[in-house]
């Protein structure tokens, strides 16, 4: 079995690639670009250069044009770079032909976003979700030359085989695992039903709150209820779905359920991961659309939110919009033209409390119209 790359104890060296075709404009392919290096980010490697690559001929064999293929090898073997990092999902052929060329290891946006799940999993049900996620990236895969992005926490992450035979039998474990881990998750599933039923005959409402990562969902979560959930300025800090009382006025409760956040080109592979625990959302009585007022992109997170209620069937489900982070808006303006964008929306700081009894008034009078 051959060894995984690795470079010690020094961080990992990556060639951040994204890609600009006719069907990407320029604003959203630099956008990409800025939220792949903050995905690079979440897992601590070191970006050696970032580069939007703009794509007029493609080929089967590495998804870009030939010339430019070999342009960007040569550069990554320049900056001595341990792996290229691409802002799309490639093939596992494009895969094995990138590193043929290459010689190192090859990552697209999928496998990326994986492994930070992997990083974030806390319960037997996150784990158990992102380890069937990275199974079924992996079967396709057994060629991939994987490299330890984990080796920053003291993980180990894939291998690979030496030969037909050892391929072979390399499948058919997979295939086990995969079997297994469906039926753990099948159980797991069971049980969160059960749960839910359970609150449904208590008669506490629920609201879900969802939201592109990073928007502060558990920093809201945490202002409102002092749950304590993790909160940390990185994608995808939270994983685990987390349940907490909030207390209303005239002893009105509800209970707030905070989820995974969203992301644009979220690896389908990890919807269905995740389906049981994003099932909160299409369950609930509210939404809450959690959206970050600060961000260049609000627009397309706000567009990707949606996308996946529509997924989840839970997109006539009542939603308030709350644009949290307005604390990081330089002026009033900026704010006034949120509010005319998004114009029933609830400005709130969940760092510095304002705008939180509005926004709990709001979900009063939401579940007021629902109990009509």
């Amino acid at each position: 079995m051959k060894e995984q790359i690795g470079t010690g104890k020094e961080n990992i060296r990556a060639f951040l690639v994204g890609i600009r075709d006719e069907k990407v404009s320029t604003q959203e392919a630099e956008s990409l670009a800025g939220e792949l290096k903050g995905l690079v980010y979440t897992l601590g490697l070191d970006i050696v250069l970032s580069e939007v690559v703009n794509v007029r001929e493609k080929s089967a064999r590495y998804g870009i044009g030939t010339g430019k293929a070999q342009e960007l090898a040569q550069k990554a073997v320049d900056l001595k770079a341990d792996c290229i990092v691409f802002d799309r999902d490639i093939t596992p052929s494009q895969q094995r032909n990138w590193e043929e060329l290459t010689g190192g290891s090859v990552i697209d946006r999928q496998e990326l976003i994986i492994q930070i799940f992997a990083s974030r999993a806390q319960t037997r049900e996150a784990e158990l979700q992102v380890r069937l996620a990275e199974l079924m990236y992996k079967l396709p895969r057994l060629h991939h030359k994987y490299i330890d992005l984990s080796q920053q926490r003291g993980g180990r992450y894939g291998t690979k085989g030496s030969g037909e035979t050892r391929l072979e039998t390399d499948r058919r474990q997979l295939e086990q695992r995969i079997h297994k881990l469906k039926k753990e998750l099948e159980k797991v599933k069971s049980q969160r039903q059960v749960r839910r039923k359970l609150r449904e005959r208590q008669g506490v409402p629920v609201c879900a709150l969802v939201g592109y990562t990073n928007a502060g969902k558990s920093s809201i979560l945490n202002a409102l209820t002092g749950a304590g959930v993790l909160a940390e300025d990185k994608l995808f800090a939270t994983l685990d779905s987390t349940s907490r009382r909030l207390e209303l006025s005239m002893g009105k409760q509800v209970l707030l359920v905070d989820t995974v956040g969203f992301i644009r080109r979220l690896p389908h592979n990890l919807i269905n991961a995740f389906r049981s625990t994003l099932e909160e959302a299409g369950s609930a009585d509210i939404i809450l659309n959690i959206m970050d007022a600060s961000s260049h992109n609000i627009k397309s997170q706000y567009e990707t939110t949606l996308s996946v209620l529509r997924e989840l069937n839970a997109e006539t489900i009542p939603m308030i919009t709350v644009l949290n982070k307005v604390d990081r808006l330089e002026t009033k303006e900026d704010l006034e033209a949120l509010l005319k964008l998004y114009p029933e929306s609830i400005p709130v700081s969940a760092l510095k409390g304002d705008g939180l009894k509005d926004l709990c008034k709001n979900i009063e009078n939401f579940l007021e119209l629902i109990n009509r």
